[in-house]
C-alpha cells in the first residue's frame, strides 16, 4: 500500500455526518485502491469544489487523525455567504469525487511536542483541536490534555458528545466549554460569557506550564493572546492557527511602464500560451490576465494549491510556508507569490 502524498489526488465521498447547526463531517477515502492516508494531525487540504463552470478553491483542516489512515474527514461551517462549503452541503453525497491537494500545515503537536497540551478554540476552529487529541488519545492516552472551546449555545458546540465521553473515559484529559448565550429552553451549568484570563485559569489552573494550541476567530485569538501574555505565559509554548478568508480575485493592472520598468514575459507550456507579468506583479495575476487558469484558494503563500513546476527564469517567492524546501529544490514555486526577475517558463 502506498500513502496519500501532497500532489494533487482524488477523493471519494463516503459518508456524511450532522455534527450541529449548520456545521457537517465529510469522511473520504483514496479513489485508487491500496493508498492510505499520512498527514499530521491539524493539517489541512484544498478541495477543488464544483460549484460552476469554473470550480473554486477552499481550504479545510482535517478534523480525523492519522493514526485511523484508512479515511480523512473535514467538518465545516457553513456560512451565510458561503460558496463552496454551501455546495458541499447541498449537493456532496457518498460515491462524489472532489480532486483535492495537500496536506499542508505545521499547526500540530509533533511540530510543536510538550510535556502537556492545552487546547483552546472557538466555533469551527475545534476542528484541528480534535484532530490532535484523537490522534493523542490513539497513540498516547495517558497524555496530559486541556481542552477549552467557545460556542455560541449549547448547541452549537462541535463533537460534544465526543468531547465528554472523552472527559470521562481519559485519565488525564480536561474539558471545559464556556457558551455566549442561552435560549429560555436551554439548560447549561457551565461557564458564560467571553473568554478572559480569569476563566482560562479557572478551567486549566497549570496553564502556564503546558504548550498551547489556539485555533477561531482573530478577535478570539486576539484575546487569548493577550490574556496569556499579560499572566507572564512563556510565548514560544504557544501556537495558534488563523482562519485565512478566502482572498478576493488579483485585479489584473495593465500598467504605464517607463523605461527602468518593463514586463517580463511567461510562458505556459501546457496551454500553449505566452503572456506578460507587469513590474511588481505575481505570475499568478499574470496567468489570470493571459487567459490561463492556475487553482489557487489562500492567495497568501499558504495553502500550496498553486504550486507549479518552474522549468526556466528566477524568480522572487516569498511564502508562508504552502511549500516544502524539497519541492523548491525540484523546481517548484507558488504562483501567487513569485514575482519574475525576468523571463520565466512555468508548467500551466
Amino acid at each position: 500500500m502506498r500513502p496519500w502524498s501532497d500532489r494533487e489526488h482524488l477523493l471519494e465521498c463516503v459518508a456524511w455526518t450532522p455534527e450541529a447547526p449548520d456545521v457537517m463531517t465529510f469522511t473520504f477515502k483514496p479513489e485508487r485502491p491500496g493508498h492510505w492516508f499520512r498527514y499530521l494531525p491539524g493539517q489541512f487540504v484544498t478541495l477543488e469544489i464544483p460549484v460552476g463552470p469554473e470550480p473554486v478553491m477552499r481550504t479545510y483542516t482535517l478534523s480525523s487523525s492519522p493514526s485511523r489512515p484508512y479515511t480523512i474527514a473535514v467538518t465545516v461551517k457553513a456560512q451565510k455567504d458561503s460558496i463552496g462549503t454551501r455546495w458541499m452541503f447541498d449537493n456532496l453525497k457518498p460515491g462524489m469525487k472532489l480532486k483535492a491537494i495537500g496536506p499542508l500545515g505545521d499547526f500540530s503537536y509533533v511540530k510543536h511536542p510538550g510535556e502537556k497540551y492545552l487546547f483552546i478554540s472557538a466555533g469551527s476552529g475545534i476542528t484541528p483541536m480534535m484532530s490532535m487529541t484523537r490522534d493523542m488519545a490513539d497513540r498516547e492516552p495517558d497524555t496530559d490534555m486541556a481542552f477549552i472551546h467557545c460556542a455560541r449555545s449549547p448547541d452549537d458546540i462541535i463533537f460534544r458528545a465526543e468531547l465528554e465521553y472523552r472527559a470521562r473515559h481519559l485519565p488525564y484529559f480536561q474539558l471545559g466549554v464556556i457558551v455566549e448565550q442561552l435560549q429560555r429552553s436551554q439548560f447549561w451549568s457551565g461557564l458564560r460569557g467571553f473568554i478572559d484570563k480569569a476563566k482560562i485559569a479557572l478551567l486549566a489552573p497549570d496553564y502556564l506550564d503546558r504548550t498551547v494550541f489556539c485555533c477561531g476567530p482573530a478577535p478570539f485569538m486576539a484575546t487569548v493572546r493577550e490574556s496569556l501574555e499579560g499572566a507572564g505565559f512563556d510565548m514560544s509554548r504557544y501556537h495558534e492557527e488563523t482562519f485565512q478568508p478566502v482572498a478576493p480575485e488579483l485585479p489584473v493592472v495593465v500598467a504605464d511602464y517607463g523605461d527602468e520598468a518593463k514586463p517580463t514575459k511567461v510562458t505556459f507550456t501546457m496551454s500553449g500560451k505566452q503572456g506578460l507579468c507587469e513590474p511588481g506583479h505575481t505570475l499568478l495575476q499574470a496567468a489570470r490576465a493571459s487567459g490561463v487558469r492556475i487553482g489557487a484558494a489562500c492567495e497568501s503563500g499558504l495553502c500550496g494549491t498553486c504550486k507549479v513546476m518552474k522549468l526556466s527564469g528566477e524568480v522572487e517567492m516569498n511564502h508562508n510556508g504552502g511549500i516544502l524546501d524539497d519541492e523548491i529544490d525540484e523546481g517548484y514555486i507558488l504562483a501567487c507569490c513569485s514575482r519574475p526577475k525576468g523571463d520565466v517558463e512555468i508548467e500551466a
